[in-house]
Formats: C-alpha cells, structure tokens, sequence
C-alpha cells in the first residue's frame, strides 16, 4: 500500500508539472530597481578605517557623563515608543510560526459521539430505518500540502523578512529614542549655561549701576547715564527669566521621554565644558550607512516583498495535498473499539487554477506593485541617509572652524570691554563706549554656549546618521524556530554589498 501512494504522489507530480503551462503571468514584471554605491557617488569598496570603526552600541557612554548613562538606560526601560517596535517585532516573529507550520505536516485528532434518529422514510435501511442509535467515530488525520512550487517556503520566506525589518524597527527605535535623550539633555545644559551666562550680565550690570550711581553723587555723571544704567537691569532679569522658562519645558520633555512625565526631579547639570566630544567620521562611510536600521528594515522589505511575489506566482501552479486518515467509527459505542470498526484511507488531492477571472493575475500585480513601493521606499531611505551624514559631517567641520573665529573674536570683546570700563571709571570715555562694548561681550558669551551646544548635538547627529552601532543579528530570532534560523544565520542585507541578479533585482538565496 505505502509503494501505491508513493506511486500516485510521483505520478500527481508530473502531471501536475505538465499542467503548468496554463499558467499565464506574461507581462507583469517589476519596474524599479535597488540604488547601489556608485550611483549615490559612493565608492562600491569602500570599506572601515580606523577613525571610521563601527560605532558602539551605547555610544552615549563616550560622552562620559554618567547622568546622561542613566536617563538614556532609563528611557531605553520604560519608553511606550520603544515598547511598541517591540510588540510589533513579536507580531512579526508569530507570523513566522505560523507560516512555518505550513510547510509540515499537520495531525488532527476527531472524536465525535452522536446519538441520532434516523429516518424511517428516507434511504436508510432496515433495521436502522426509523430507529435511534447511538454512533461514534475515533480517528487521526494527518494532511501535508507537497510545496512542489514553493509556495509556503515563499510565504515562510516572507514572513522572515518582515520579522527581520520588524527587528531592525525596533532597534531603530532605540536609536531614535537614546539620541533624542542626549539631544534633550545637551540642551539642558545649554540653557543653564545661557542661565548662566545671563546671572553673570544680571551681576555685573548690577555692579555698573553702583558705579554710575557713585559717579552722578560725585557729579562726574548725568542722570542719563543713570537712567541707561537702570534699564539694564529689568532687560537681564527679562533674559533670565526667558532661559528658565525654556528650561522647565526642555526638563518636562526629557521627562517625557524617559516615561516619567513630572516624576523626576531636577538633575544637577555638568558645566558644558564637562562633556567629552566624541569623535566622529569626516566622510561618509558607505558600508556603515548599511549598518543603519532604518536601512536594513526598508532592504528587509525589498526581501519580503520579493518572496510576495514570489508566492502570488505559485498561485498559478497546482495545488497538491496528500491526506491520509485512521481510526475507528462504529454504530453503536459498544463496538466503536472493535476490530471491525477500524477505518483508514490514503491519497493525494489535486487542486488546479484554471479559470479564476483574473483574481491571480490581479494579485501578482499588486504584489509587483509592492515590490516596487518596496524598492523605492529603500532608495529614498538610502538617498537621505546619504544627505543626512553629508550635512551633518559639514556642520561639524563648519562648527570647528565656527569656533575657532569666535574664540579669537570673544578675546578680543573681552579686551574691548575692560578698557571701555577703565576709561569710563578714569573719566576718559562715555557710558555708550561701555554699553557698546558690553554688549558684544554678551553677544560673544551667548554664541560660545551655543556653538559648544551645536558641537555635542551635531555629534549626537552624525552617531544617529550613521547607525547608532546597530547591528543585524537581532537576539529575537531564536524565538523562531525552524527555517527561521535564517534570520540568525544571515546577518541581514547589507545595502552596500547587496547581491544584485543581472536585472538589478534583488536576488533570491
């Protein structure tokens, strides 16, 4: 018996190949095409420096300030945002399972117990004609579905590469949460040093306003002078009470994001000086740009959507089923574990598309048309992914050279000033001389802050630009099982060294 079923299953295959050609899927192809180095301007071969080493994954540790360690470890631990990517990629691995489950064989277990009056006028006969007997039936069915075209190893296929750009999700969520947390923080710091900064003009003003006071009583001054000196002080105490606004609502945010909206309390801030710089690349990197997550989870979907397709093609192709059923069914249960009630059966089941309005072809289309949305959904992450590290190395560099002028530039206010206070108190000059004076030495410390604010929130840019230290091997693909060890195995497509068929598609491994 096994021999005959392995010889119908043999021969329901090669009918079932001879079948094939009324598949029809002429004309429907994809349109677009994967982007590659060359054509962003890159070098195809790029490849690591030493300046230019893959970035850790809690780079905000470089900065070596252990309060922002634990604001971002905080965040990292209770951010609905991050708990969310997380629940999708857990989404994402159960459609993995289930698309697994297909490609095995599937047992069922029946029992059913039935107690029934049949009918007397009917074509039951005698002596069950009109009688109520009790039946029973006992038995195991095993069904497996012969992928002979691959449609459940495409679907299984597809589901791991959603799960896979799932997991790059998440971690891209990470990402996008722990460099909001240092930009949030380092703008903290900015405005307490602009607080700072501003406490100094309130002091030293104060501190002229006695002077002018001094010399009016003497009668070296006017009144005019007075009244110029007095109206610097409600302007600085404007100023200041300007920056502690912008602090309380930069502190909320970051508590926001920490997922303690008006739970913490106020951290004591570094001195911005404080606050390592990290080094960063001056280039662009193309095989880091691979090593972003957000381009991994749209390349991931390029290889998802071509497994899509690649499943809507099987469609057109026989279905083969080979099913097979043992147990026990009785009228009667005192006899339903009798010999005699055994019952078993065995045989393939062919299922063969052959007129279907169109319904296929129209999926295939619209499955191609995802593999393009797919495909150019990646280019455009790939191309800003390239602008985002070319503006943020440019300001960087743009920066440095910033600050150097500004540094040589605040010198030279700062000299102005002292003379301009020195000529003033000796009567040699007027109170507009140190007005003047005073006010690029104000406008001088203002932009020093906020130039050393721009550098550590550029950096935190660039890091973001180029990944975060992101890597591929997503931890959550031991959760599958099975062929899903390809998630594991396959550190996932990297942008930069993609393979590529010779129509510039995404080729199937």
């Amino acid at each position: 018996m096994a021999l005959v079923a392995a010889a119908s299953v043999v021969a329901v295959g090669l009918m079932a190949t001879g079948l094939t050609g009324c598949a029809d899927m002429s004309g429907i192809a994809p349109q677009s095409s994967l982007r590659d180095a060359p054509s962003l301007g890159l070098p195809a071969d790029a490849g690591l420096t030493p300046a230019q080493a893959p970035l850790a994954a809690d780079w905000w540790r470089e900065f070596g300030d252990a309060q922002l360690n634990s604001l971002v470890d905080q965040a990292l631990q209770t951010s609905p945002s991050l708990k969310l990517a997380q629940a999708r990629l857990a989404r994402a691995l159960a459609v993995t399972e289930v698309a697994d489950a297909a490609t095995l064989p599937q047992v069922t277990g029946q029992l059913d117990l039935t107690r029934q009056q049949y009918t007397a006028n009917g074509a039951v006969p005698a002596p069950l004609a009109g009688s109520i007997r009790n039946s029973g039936t006992a038995q195991l069915a095993v069904s497996w579905e012969l992928d002979f075209f691959g449609k459940n190893r495409a679907a299984l296929d597809a589901a791991l590469g959603t799960a896979s750009a799932a997991a790059a999700d998440a971690q891209a969520a990470r990402l996008l949460l722990a460099s909001n947390v240092a930009r949030s923080y380092f703008q903290l710091v900015r405005l307490n040093e602009q607080v700072n900064v501003a406490r100094r003009t309130l002091a030293q003003r104060d501190e002229t306003l006695k002077l002018v006071r001094d010399r009016v009583d003497a009668g070296l001054d006017t009144r005019l002078e007075l009244r110029q000196s007095e109206g610097g002080l409600p302007e600085a105490r404007l100023q200041l009470e300007t920056l502690q606004e912008q602090m309380a609502l930069t502190r909320n945010a970051l508590d926001a994001l920490i997922g303690k909206p008006n739970g913490t309390a106020a951290p004591t801030l570094p001195a911005q000086a404080a606050i390592k710089n990290v080094a960063t690349a001056t280039a662009i990197p193309a095989d880091l740009l691979g090593r972003r997550a957000d381009i991994a989870a749209a390349r991931w979907r390029v290889e998802a959507s071509t497994k899509d397709v690649v499943n809507a093609k099987t469609q057109f192709y026989p279905n083969v089923n080979l099913v097979a059923f043992a147990g026990f069914s009785s009228i009667g249960l005192g006899r339903l574990l009798d010999s005699g009630s055994q019952q078993w059966g065995v045989g393939p089941a062919l299922r063969l598309p052959i007129f279907d309005a169109g319904r296929l072809r129209a999926n295939l289309r619209g499955k191609t048309a995802d593999l393009d949305a797919a495909v150019e959904s990646y280019n455009a992450a790939v191309i800003d992914a390239v602008r985002d590290v070319a503006d943020q190395v440019a300001s960087s560099q743009a920066i440095t050279r910033q600050q150097t002028e500004q540094h040589a530039a605040q010198e030279a206010a700062e000299g102005a000033y002292d003379i301009a206070v020195q000529r003033y108190k000796a009567g040699l000059g007027t109170y507009l001389n140190v007005l003047t004076a005073e006010t690029s030495v104000l406008a001088q410390r203002r932009l020093a802050v906020d130039l050393s604010a721009r550098a550590l929130d550029t950096q935190v840019a660039l890091i973001r630009a180029l990944g975060g230290g992101y890597s591929a091997a997503p931890a959550q693909a031991k959760q599958v099982q099975g062929a899903t060890k390809t998630i594991a195995a396959g550190a996932g497509p990297d942008w930069a060294a993609a393979s590529f068929d010779s129509k510039n598609q995404p080729a199937t491994h």
